[in-house]
């Protein structure tokens, strides 16, 4: 009887580990890449150096993008990419958030991964949208999650107000074209905490 009441507290307290669980992301093992195309062939990869964010024990997931830590590879673009298209003077940063399930995220082992389809809101230049997509999580040894895309999220400049600066950027580098739709691809490292 007394094997199987510890047990039962055993049972209790892991129970309870999981519902308390909470992760915080790892901005230095994280990353956000986008692809811009211009002149209608020139294909260019870009990404964020400043995320932060993480779940909490319900299971909500929160990632902030610091839009002023856009990365070209080329400084004046950066600049005109926060000052023009971003204008990251009112809007700083972008947010996505989605609702995750902590019990079958605790039922996976160290090395185990599983497929998730999620609905993320995206908030973007004063602008909100529902985008559904499917990321792959995988169990990290150290308790931690590794949440990644599993096909890029293609963003449309005109459900986030951008087409505009979109058109400002067009003419100050004077290109013939910018594609208003980017994918995005992502890879986050979570840490449990």
């Amino acid at each position: 009887m007394q094997i199987q009441k510890c047990f039962a507290l055993v049972s209790l307290l892991l129970f309870a580990a999981v519902a308390q669980a909470e992760y915080q992301l790892d901005n230095t093992a994280s990353s956000i890449n986008f692809v811009s195309i211009k002149k209608a062939k020139i294909g260019e990869v870009h990404s964020f150096k400043k995320l932060s964010g993480g779940v909490d024990k319900t299971g909500l997931a929160q990632l902030t993008v610091d839009l002023t830590s856009v990365e070209t590879n080329i400084a004046i673009r950066n600049e005109r990419m926060q000052g023009i298209l971003f204008e990251t003077g009112m809007f700083p940063s972008a947010e996505v958030s989605t609702q995750l399930s902590m019990v079958t995220l605790q039922t996976l082992k160290p090395g185990e991964s599983l497929l998730l389809p999620l609905e993320f809101h995206f908030k973007l230049h004063g602008a909100t949208k529902m985008i559904a997509s499917t990321v792959r999580v995988v169990a990290l040894a150290d308790g931690g999650l590794l949440v990644s895309s599993l096909a890029p999220i293609m963003l449309n400049a005109a459900d986030f107000a951008l087409t505009d600066g979109i058109q400002q950027l067009m003419t100050v580098a004077k290109l013939p074209s910018i594609a208003s739709a980017v994918p995005l691809t992502f890879s986050l490292v979570f840490k449990s905490i």
